[in-house]
């Protein structure tokens, strides 16, 4: 069974994640995932976090020579900003505990349910491991499914739709010129003229002290109809989809195809119509189901939107009350970014690629990449058939 765990603090030593039912003899390499977690880090907006870390990850097992073992995959990616916390969030009895002390709790985040479900009377014992620096690792493991399923010619392409008032159509095109696009935004964007509008939004507000959240859609190309199941709740692909994209912080709305739209809609301008030609097998002309069906793939792209919301820290805080004393105050603010709607698109292209190479292993997996692919293959010369 493929999974994996993450552990680490914002101001820590460092983020570890663990990769566990990789197959063996998958070619990996640490510049291949260090590519991903430097595209998680830009987008016009962000805060100065971004100019510290300049993240790297490190194999530590799970690979020799450039390919997998089957064995464990532990990856570690050092927190450059380590060195100037190292007093404060020392594992140790000499962490200095009486500085930077948060008791503010901010509006939207995870500080004061957090600070009470565990009884911490410091929140920082709460945002250091709700924040989204956690993401980071995230998309470390991500980065090895994704690895996983370009030998299963099955692709990923994440793109920003809207920042704050600013919206531009989805781009439909093959993911390689998708990517193009993309990368030549600095807001991950396929429209030139869009990609002008978000950024003059970020810019104001900036200026206001506000932040600004949006929306992102991810595609994956190439899908064989059958992954995930419609036996079991737990088994649909839509269903761990939109729970792994709604685990990326300040998500909090996810949809798969037409999505909410479909609600407004008669059912004959929802559904797929069905095709078959021989040579191609069964296929649609449309793909408003956005590539599943009944908790699984149908063999058309699947499209994933999600809903980001603006950052919960802000330079002008909100209103909050002072955990300790119950006084009226203003919200704590620590370094934040404006607009973090493209690293969260770059972060669910890591969670979907992730639970899309769970559910591929789960319908061809074994113990090496070639009895994988091998699978695979067989399966759709039947489909064919």
């Amino acid at each position: 069974m493929l999974r994996y765990l993450t552990a680490g603090e914002s101001h820590g030593p460092a983020l570890v994640t663990i990769v566990e039912g990789m197959p063996a003899g998958l070619s990996l390499t640490a510049d291949y995932i260090n590519r991903q977690l430097l595209r998680r880090q830009g987008g016009y907006g962000r805060g100065g976090r971004q100019r510290i870390e300049a993240d790297r990850a490190e194999i530590l097992s799970g690979v020799r020579g450039g390919f997998t073992l089957g064995s464990p995959i532990a990856l570690k990616i050092a927190n450059k900003d380590w060195v100037n916390w190292r007093e404060v969030m020392a594992p140790g009895p000499e962490a200095r505990l009486q500085e930077r002390v948060v008791t503010r709790p901010r509006p939207g985040h995870a500080d004061l349910p957090g600070a009470q479900k565990y009884g911490h009377r410091d929140i920082r014992n709460v945002l250091e491991r709700s924040s989204a620096r956690e993401t980071a690792a995230r998309v470390a493991a991500g980065s090895v499914a994704r690895r996983l399923l370009e030998e299963l010619s099955i692709e990923v392409a994440g793109q920003v739709v809207r920042i704050g008032s600013a919206a531009v159509e989805p781009f439909e095109a093959p993911p390689q010129e998708a990517r193009r696009r993309v990368e030549e935004s600095p807001v991950f964007c396929t429209d030139a003229e869009g990609s002008r509008a978000m950024v003059a939004e970020i810019d104001r507000a900036r200026e206001a002290g506000d932040s600004l959240g949006g929306v992102f859609e991810v595609r994956v190309y190439g899908c064989p109809p059958g992954l995930g199941s419609h036996v079991h709740w737990d088994r649909k692909l839509d269903g761990r989809l939109a729970q792994a994209v709604m685990s990326i912080q300040a998500i909090k709305g996810v949809e798969i195809g037409l999505g909410f739209a479909a609600a407004g809609l008669p059912g004959s301008a929802v559904q797929d119509e069905i095709f078959y030609a021989r040579g191609r097998g069964f296929y649609r002309e449309t793909n408003r189901a956005g590539g599943i069906e009944g908790g699984m793939t149908n063999g058309e792209t699947v499209v994933i939107r999600a809903a980001m919301k603006p950052i919960p820290t802000l330079k002008k805080p909100l209103q909050s009350i002072d955990l300790i004393t119950k006084e009226e105050v203003a919200a704590a603010y620590e370094r934040a970014d404006i607009c973090a709607v493209p690293a969260a698109c770059v972060i669910a292209e890591a969670v979907v690629a992730w639970e899309m190479a769970r559910a591929a292993l789960e319908k061809f997996g074994s113990d090496t990449m070639d009895e994988v692919k091998a699978s695979l293959a067989a399966y759709r010369e039947r489909l064919l058939g």
